[in-house]
């Protein structure tokens, strides 16, 4: 396999880069964060199998990490970032609910308002895949915003229960970052005719 130039330097192969799908390394996964804690977190071949269908469904759907290119389930595979992706739990009152925690490479990453919806789309649209009849998702704290996107995806989690889509989402309330929608609060009120200035 030809190698390709690694971010920190020289050149490595594929397979030097990346875990396999079919391998569960602790170490180069992130720790179960606050989220997963009090539930049972999926390990070794439950992870695996999991986290393989989430592949699957990612490509499906084109849940894509746009910064390496590559499908977001990758990530968890990828050796140079270690502390990244995702790890789940089954709810520990209701194993018919999975919970899936994002930890992004960096706590500034600008993609993970949108990789954090397009997960909870893809799995939730296609539960039959995976036999859940919710999965949560949630952003680790470690990211700046997490608690802006977290109240957004709490917010989908709750229009999915009470409609059965994914998709039935206000427009300009999915799709846009949350400074993006504050801005845009900030233009529409400005825009009011009952705006103080």
């Amino acid at each position: 396999m030809a190698g390709f130039p690694s971010p920190f330097g020289g050149s490595k192969d594929d397979g030097e880069l990346f875990d396999e799908y079919d391998e569960f390394v602790p170490e180069h996964l992130p720790n179960p964060g606050e989220f997963l804690v009090d539930h049972r977190v999926l390990a070794g071949e439950d992870h695996v199998v999991f986290h393989e269908l989430t592949r699957e469904l990612f490509e499906e759907r084109r849940v894509y990490d746009m910064t390496f290119n590559y499908n977001l389930a990758r990530l968890n595979l990828d050796t140079r970032h270690k502390n990244a992706g995702y790890r789940y739990a089954e709810e520990q009152n209701d194993s018919t609910i999975l919970r899936a925690e994002f930890t992004p490479t960096t706590p500034f990453c600008p993609q993970t308002h949108t990789l954090t919806i397009g997960s909870f789309r893809a799995w939730n649209d296609l539960s039959e895949r995976h036999g859940y009849e919710l999965i949560r998702v949630r952003a680790a704290r470690m990211h700046h915003q997490s608690d802006a996107i977290n109240e957004q995806l709490e917010e989908l989690e709750n229009k999915f229960l009470s409609t059965g889509s994914v998709m039935h989402v206000p427009e300009g309330d999915v799709g846009s970052t949350p400074i993006e929608r504050t801005k845009q609060n900030e233009r529409q009120s400005r825009g009011s005719p009952d705006a103080p200035f």
